[in-house]
């Protein structure tokens, strides 16, 4: 499997590049091998497991695709908690032994670092905010997010929206 690649890109598809949306999407696949495929977990549980977890990815791009930095905080605040609630499902799984102590922790590894990446992108954005330094996209360079950088990177999009027609 991997990572899907999409050649079609647009302003709006621009969190593809984000780091953080596309650990989700492992942390995502992962759950589901966990939860459909690795283990026979009972059908309504491996459902809400694999369904909080693309909810943090889900989340991530919804907010991308709205207009203003609050509402993309509010989705962002919204995948946080859809993290919390994966996390909890996976524990729980582990302490029915539907799930092995491996796997917990492989789930749990790679949880934390999109837990960390998620609240470091909301912690920034939310200094866009405070700063009102925020136009109406963030810059779509992943390195931008990348919880090892000491420096905050984010800047305003390059990419200006179509001028307006005067003629209709």
């Amino acid at each position: 499997m991997g990572m899907y690649r999409t050649e079609l890109r647009n302003k709006n598809r621009g969190y593809m590049n984000l780091i953080v949306w596309q650990k989700a999407m492992e942390l995502f696949e992962l759950a589901w091998k966990m939860a459909y495929v690795e283990t026979k977990i009972d059908f309504k549980l491996r459902a809400q497991f694999a369904d909080a977890t693309q909810s943090i990815a889900a989340n991530i791009s919804e907010g991308y695709g709205r207009r203003s930095v609050k509402e993309y905080i509010q989705f962002l605040y919204i995948a946080l908690g859809s993290s919390g609630e994966a996390v909890t499902r996976a524990i729980g799984l582990n302490q029915t032994q539907q799930v092995s102590d491996q796997r917990l922790r492989d789930f749990d590894r790679l949880h934390y670092e999109v837990e960390n990446r998620l609240l470091r992108l909301i912690e920034k954005l939310e200094q866009k905010r405070d700063d009102e330094d925020w136009i109406s996209r963030i810059s779509e360079d992943p390195a931008e997010y990348d919880a090892s950088s000491t420096t905050p990177l984010l800047h305003y999009s390059i990419t200006l929206p179509p001028p307006l027609r005067t003629d209709a």
